[in-house]
């Protein structure tokens, strides 16, 4: 098995940081890592602290002034969040007392911490590989329920497990290739080509499963922008205010009432979406106005998925179609025919696109709307449960793959067939920190919040 190559070791300094959140709150959280915490622990809680035991205590000052009163946690080495000697001083959340415990700490010779160093010390010293290291970023970042609980499984090590499954699987297959390579004048048993392809199968099938699980971890993390298009007054507002629950669009009859792009975060089924309402698009010698239709077709441009509005009152519902012109051909599309309750449903040839007729005002069809909607941007429910993926993580299953891929069409070529595992062990090893380049390190890490 390839071991972990640590690009650096973790810094000898003592470091420091507010750990709970800015503002003031009930309780407030000093944490402090690295060697030599006696002296802190001597002058700021001056007593002896039994390990990992919570001790009430005052925290002091200069010349001994009190600065709060608080408990104080002393976590020794290896046995800790950083796997050094940590320190938390627990007190009232208050800004003030809080930066005046940080700084008597940092008089006594700690450092401020950068943001994500007690993680990426965590990381360094093999506490926890680099995908969990990201899951405790997306775990407090996480504004869904859904999104919670796929980054607990994440940093609970679930897909980091997923990962050196398939590496472990890899490298069974790469020894068995290798040694066709090594004895190539011992005959071949039927067996072990047998073998050899059911295991490239199996790793097929479950590399295949993981992208799957990710994906939709993805989509929990980054959620999915969708650009509500269309001609003024089709209830491109009204929809948007039924979706979020709230009337966030101005709704009028008054033809082009919307000018501008309207944004708003909104859930279903706890999946974050960022529906995006336009201007309605016509013929209009209003230089404002046409402004605000150039930003609503750039905005259906760049969706994820575009909801092309259309009102069964007004007329061929099919030529309304031509306001997709200029829109990717990767960008997904739902035909949303609007006022039902208003007028008779003509049939016509959506080209493919998937319709939902329904009534903004009434909300028929609201709920076959959210269902399109999520499996239109690829979201399925799995009884396992998503893996909180980031987009290198993607990129790194996606190049798996495509090696997995190309050593299936080479897999009677021995030499070719092993060069292609490697590089698919390489690929999916980056994950996990294995061989990974110092600066995506820092990239990582500078994205935490300090503290942690």
């Amino acid at each position: 098995m390839s071991k972990l190559r640590l690009p650096q070791q973790a810094s000898a300094d003592t470091i420091a940081a507010i750990a709970s959140a800015q503002g003031r709150g009930g309780v407030g959280i000093i944490r402090i890592s690295g060697c030599g915490l006696e002296k802190i622990i001597e002058t700021v809680v001056g007593r002896t602290l039994v390990p990992r035991h919570a001790t009430l205590c005052e925290f002091s000052g200069a010349q001994g002034s009190l600065i709060d009163t608080g408990i104080a946690i002393f976590f020794p080495s290896p046995h800790s969040y950083t796997g050094e000697d940590v320190l938390e001083l627990q007190g009232h959340g208050g800004s003030a007392v809080m930066q005046l415990v940080l700084n008597r700490c940092l008089d006594l010779g700690a450092r401020l911490a950068r943001p994500g160093e007690f993680t990426e010390r965590a990381f360094l010293n093999g506490k926890m590989d680099l995908a969990q290291a990201e899951s405790v970023a997306d775990l407090i970042e996480a504004n869904t329920a859904q999104a919670a609980a796929s980054a607990a499984r994440s940093l609970r090590g679930e897909f980091s497990d997923a990962i050196q499954a398939l590496i472990d699987r890899l490298i069974y297959l790469r020894m068995l290739v290798e040694a066709m390579l090594d004895f190539p004048e011992e005959q071949i048993d039927r067996t072990d080509i047998e073998l050899r392809n059911r295991l490239l199968t199996e790793l097929e099938n479950s590399l295949q499963a993981t992208l799957d699980r990710a994906k939709q971890g993805s989509l929990l993390r980054e959620g999915a922008h969708i650009a509500i298009v269309g001609q003024p007054n089709v209830g491109k507002s009204s929809l948007l205010n039924k979706l979020s629950g709230e009337d966030i669009a101005l709704v009028s009859d008054i033809p082009g009432t919307t000018r501008d792009v309207i944004r708003q975060a909104i859930q279903i089924n706890g999946i974050p979406l960022h529906i995006m309402d336009t201007a309605g698009v016509r013929e209009t010698s209003d230089a404002v106005e046409n402004m605000g239709i150039e930003r609503a077709k750039a905005t259906a441009h760049a969706a994820d998925l575009v909801l092309l509005m259309v009102d069964v009152t007004q007329g061929d519902p099919a030529k309304n179609l031509a306001l997709l012109v200029g829109v990717p051909r990767s960008a997904r599309t739902i035909v949303v025919l609007n006022k039902i309750d208003a007028g008779q449903v003509t049939p016509f040839d959506t080209q493919g696109i998937p319709l939902v007729c329904m009534s903004v005002k009434t909300g028929q069809g609201l709920d076959q709307l959210r269902g399109e909607i999520l499996k239109a941007i690829g979201w399925q429910e799995t009884e396992s449960g998503a893996f909180m993926a980031r987009e290198r993580h993607l990129r790194a299953l996606y190049q798996a793959q495509s090696h997995l891929f190309a050593a299936a069409g080479v897999v009677a070529q021995d030499e070719l067939f092993a060069e292609e595992l490697r590089q698919t062990q390489d690929a999916l090893s980056e994950i996990l920190g294995e061989f990974t380049p110092d600066d995506l390190l820092g990239e990582v890490f500078s994205r935490f919040c300090i503290g942690k």
